[in-house]
């Protein structure tokens, strides 16, 4: 069977008359293990190739099926930050975590390397880091908890595969946690739970299982089960094979101990727990769990109706490689894309059923930009496209196609790996879920943009944005620094840090912009950034607005609008691709302008970059 790499119609990995179900066999076939959890797989899946040489074919889906790619969300203040260096330290990555509030000479957290981020102790920008561990490549997606950040963090959701929500064991649930669980539903993400700082007094275990099933209508199904919280929190229980593994408290930053893993029905264990009310607890919990939870089932974490649950603490180490080799076991690989409908150009980031999606094993490489950040390196002002591979490989120096700007064709001459703000040149193939590093020195690469090969033009599902609700004048009060402001300013907007607003027809040279952001901690980070990386320092002017829409009927429209006098007491400005947007002072202006002019102006919340053959055509 393995002889001829089977012939594919337009699903992929079917071979003519096979119905999707049956290719499960195919693969299960193929690579013992590899994709046992596609089973729920219905849509039809587009091959962008013919069918690649058999060593091809099978490197490819070796590679894919190894691939484990998860982005933590949470509240701000639940840990996120630390159980991701706790990932990197048990994978291998790192040696020593550093703590985010770390003083003095002591490590910084891997993934918070901007100089406000280690001042603020505080994650403001998605980090990608990547390491090997155990066969497996793994690319965690650490995101910015607080919720000016959250557009951040939504870019970051549409490049996962998978979900890590981390609950704070004290708190339970949190609202910035509620939000980003129905952004993950959304993008139709398994989701995997994380219940952290069991090492403090915390809510019981059942409270915050029946939380989770209560608000979120999923099953939970929890696989590490805590015993004891706070003083007395002493180990874990793994439900998969009964054994308890009990944890002495190691050094900050350092692997915690494992001081003995005993059965569960092993006679040593009450005297090794040296507490025989937590193993009477331990036993009823046992009973309770066996008889009420239902098992394991990822066809339906993959629908999106189970979630595992693991408790731990991230501090103390308990509890985070075992998770980490339970992700790895269960965790889903890279699954097809969902291709632009074009049918509704505004979305909110969800998946069609019966969405278009690209196969990951296809021949032809395609990814997105899903970040731009600039200074990585300070020293050379450097500015980097963060692309998610979503099919084929990327090899140095191949040339693709760029969806949005028709005709433009790019030569990827060196692509880079990240772990923070460190970064090694890419001298290997990489594969669907990788996150790659592209130079990005001329701006042509924006948010949402697809690169590509092979002769079908194809664009991957827009990443929603957030319509920003804080309006400030951006002042450089230094004439002599005006390059250093014009050129900082003009990076920080390309990364989607702020979105920049200006009078109708004003050159941004010159002009004093209007910065519109979603919270007012994103005008602290430009002025921090400003006057870290690019030496000027800048001062806000707040404006009396609170909502904005973009006027996607154009100009004209406005035009008519305004002489019919609809258009009063609001503020008429133009994005940095010329378009019309309107801020309004309040939200019963913004109604009363959406009941009236809704649809003559076509109001959206929110715009994306536009194609080169869009602005072709407006013009006309």
């Amino acid at each position: 069977m393995c002889n001829q790499a089977p012939r594919t119609s337009v699903i992929g990995f079917v071979p003519r008359g096979m119905r999707p179900r049956h290719s499960v066999l195919l693969l299960a076939a193929l690579v013992p293990h590899a994709y046992s959890w596609v089973a729920h797989l219905h849509r039809a899946t587009l091959r962008l190739d013919v069918p690649p040489p058999p060593t091809v074919w099978m490197g490819l889906l070796e590679e894919v099926a190894r691939r484990r790619n998860l982005a933590i969300i949470s509240h701000p203040d639940a840990g996120k930050t630390t159980l991701t260096e706790k990932l990197l330290l048990y994978g291998g990555a790192i040696h020593q975590a550093g703590a985010v509030k770390a003083k003095g000479e002591q490590r910084r957290a891997k993934s918070d390397f901007m100089q406000i981020e280690q001042e603020r102790g505080i994650s403001i920008s998605s980090t990608v880091l990547t390491y090997d561990y155990n066969g497996k490549r793994v690319n965690v997606l650490d995101t910015p908890g607080h919720q000016d950040f959250s557009e951040d963090t939504y870019r970051t959701l549409a490049a996962a595969d998978n979900a890590v929500m981390l609950v704070d064991g004290a708190k339970g649930l949190e609202p910035q946690t509620r939000k980003l669980f129905e952004v993950a539903r959304l993008r139709r993400l398994p989701l995997f739970t994380f219940v952290n700082k069991l090492d403090r007094p915390a809510l019981s275990p059942f409270e915050i299982l029946d939380q989770i099933e209560r608000e979120f209508e999923i099953t939970c199904c929890p696989l590490l089960w805590p015993i004891g919280c706070g003083d007395r929190f002493k180990g874990v229980l793994d439900r998969r094979d009964g054994t308890v593994h009990l944890f002495g408290r190691g050094v900050r930053g350092k692997q915690a101990e494992e001081l003995e893993t005993l059965a569960l029905d092993d006679p040593r264990l009450e005297g090794a727990l040296a507490d025989s009310e937590l193993f009477a607890q331990l036993r009823d919990d046992v009973e309770v769990l066996d008889g009420l939870i239902p098992p394991l089932d990822m066809a339906r974490v993959m629908r999106g109706e189970m979630t595992p649950v693991f408790f731990g603490s991230a501090m103390t180490n308990f509890g985070v490689q075992l998770f980490l080799d339970s992700f790895l076991e269960i965790g889903t690989p890279p699954m097809p894309r969902a291709l632009d409908a074009k049918s509704e150009e505004f979305s909110d980031g969800s998946i069609a059923d019966d969405a278009e999606t690209v196969d990951p094993t296809s021949q032809e490489f395609s990814g997105f930009v899903f970040k731009l950040q600039a200074n990585l390196d300070p020293k050379h002002r450097d500015r980097l496209a963060y692309v998610r591979i979503c099919s084929g490989s990327f090899t140095k120096g191949m040339k693709v196609k760029h969806s949005r700007l028709a005709g433009k064709e790019l030569i990827l001459s060196s692509a880079q790996s990240m772990l923070g703000n460190d970064r090694t040149t890419v001298e290997d193939a990489s594969y669907p879920g990788d996150v790659i590093g592209i130079n990005n020195p001329s701006g042509t690469l924006a948010i949402g943009d697809t690169l590509y090969t092979g002769a079908r033009r194809i664009s991957y599902s827009k990443i929603p944005s957030f319509s920003p609700e804080v309006f400030a004048r951006c002042i450089n009060p230094t004439p002599s620094k005006s390059k250093q402001f014009n050129k900082g300013l003009a990076q920080l907007v390309a990364e989607g840090a702020v979105q920049q607003l200006l009078e109708r027809g004003e050159d941004v040279v010159g002009a004093v912009p209007i910065l519109a952001a979603v919270g007012p901690l994103q005008l602290e980070v430009v002025s921090s950034r400003m006057e870290s990386e690019y030496g000027c320092a800048v001062t806000f002017e707040t404006l009396p607005y609170q909502h904005a829409r973009w006027a996607m009927a154009g100009w004209d429209a406005m035009d008519q609008a305004q002489a019919a006098g609809k258009l009063m007491n609001v503020r008429k400005l133009q994005d940095q691709y010329g378009r019309p947007v309107i801020l309004f002072p309040s939200e019963w202006r913004l109604n009363t302008a959406t009941s009236e002019l809704g649809e003559s102006l076509a109001l959206r919340p929110y715009a994306l970059a536009p194609d080169i053959e869009a602005k072709r055509k407006s013009k006309k």
